[in-house]
């Protein structure tokens, strides 16, 4: 991997980690794979993390069933819920795939990069 490319997937994953919205599973992927770059272990731990990326990275469909469900609602709370279902359909509206909190988007970003990292 080139040094540039490794420096914005590096700050990609920092962006990843601090996000409250990311989920424990790719916040673990992300510091094993912060421990293993520059190491014998990378390109591995590179597919590895790239995959749970791309299981993780919440499609617009989901957010918007799940936020307008008695689980979502539960969750967020009737007002936070509400707001995030009408964030999510004007992003739907237009032409978003995914959510853009920012541990999604900062996933979407890396798995943008997956041609060049693997």
């Amino acid at each position: 991997m080139n040094k540039e490319l490794e420096k914005y997937i590096v700050e990609k994953t920092h962006e990843l980690i601090a996000a409250p919205s990311c989920c424990p599973e790719a916040k673990a992927a992300a510091q094993i794979w912060l421990k293993a770059v520059g190491t014998d272990a990378e390109a591995g731990e590179t597919q590895k993390y790239v995959e749970e990326l791309e299981d993780c990275i919440l499609p617009i469909d989901n957010l918007i069933a799940f936020v307008s469900s008695e689980a979502g609602i539960a969750h967020f709370g009737a007002d936070v819920a509400g707001e995030l279902l009408e964030h999510a359909q004007e992003i739907k509206a237009e032409g978003e795939e995914y959510c853009d909190c920012p541990a999604c988007a900062a996933a979407l970003a890396i798995v943008q990069k997956k041609a060049e990292l693997l």
